[in-house]
């Protein structure tokens, strides 16, 4: 029987990597997305081409009703999870602490931090119930450790309480045999960058890296579910660097 995946922000991106990755590996996927459907189509298709059963759950993670419908699709298709790649975030356009408001703040929040932990609050309750165990990882980012002054500083605050949240919860439940782990990507050529306003910010900063080159998607995929597999079997707790070096 092939293990059950849960990927949030599936549509594009590290998600979309990592679920084409994952489907290779021999996962089946329930893919999770807000808007963008063809998107989320698209990758379906190719994880079905490799293999897998796809499901798709759309919904905002930053609403728990959505959560609810989300987990009720995975329960009724497959009636068990195995892992969980938390990825579905956001960011916004560069600015200055002084210049960030309170709805700002509550939208980056909600989804990256509150959507995140209640997202893998469901995940463990169903790889407890079922004994089995399971894997969940984060996505978080090299912002957390490095602050990202001048640019998005919430955002990166926001990634410090996920890789928090990571050992928290690791340590809550790793006698369940739940694994929990998280990856910080560096500088990844992804639509990120366009959505906080400055799509060519990986080209102008690729110099900064040591290995000075942005990195891809995929190269964080690969590491995200490395850490689902067997030959992480003694890893939890632990925050994975794809970045380069910086």
């Amino acid at each position: 029987m092939r293990p059950v995946l849960l990927i949030t922000g599936g549509s594009a991106g590290i998600g979309a990597a990592c679920a084409r990755i994952a489907a290779a590996q021999g996962f089946d996927l329930a893919l999770n997305f807000r808007t963008d459907t063809a998107g989320a189509e698209t990758v379906a298709a190719a994880c079905r081409e490799a293999g897998a059963k796809v499901i798709l759950c759309p919904g905002d993670v930053s609403d728990p009703r959505a959560i609810a419908d989300i987990y009720a699709e995975i329960d009724d298709s497959f009636g068990r999870l195995d892992a969980l790649i938390n990825n579905a975030g956001v960011v916004d356009q560069t600015a200055k602490v002084t210049d960030i408001d309170h709805a700002r703040l509550r939208r980056m929040f909600d989804i990256n931090v509150i959507g995140a932990i209640l997202v893998a609050k469901e995940a463990v309750i169903r790889m407890q119930t079922r004994g089995e165990g399971g894997v969940i990882v984060n996505i978080s980012s090299a912002a957390a450790r490095l602050g990202s002054g001048n640019q998005y500083v919430d955002y990166a605050a926001s990634k410090a309480a996920i890789d928090c949240f990571t050992k928290g919860l690791s340590d809550e439940v790793a006698a369940d045999n739940v694994r929990v782990m998280a990856v910080r990507p560096g500088l990844i050529e992804t639509e990120l960058h366009a959505k906080g306003g400055e799509p060519g910010r990986a080209d102008k900063l690729a110099h900064m890296v040591p290995m000075k080159r942005k990195g891809s998607a995929e190269e964080v995929a690969q590491a995200a579910v490395w850490l689902l597999s067997d030959d992480a079997s003694y890893v939890t707790g632990s925050t994975l660097d794809v970045t380069g070096g910086r």
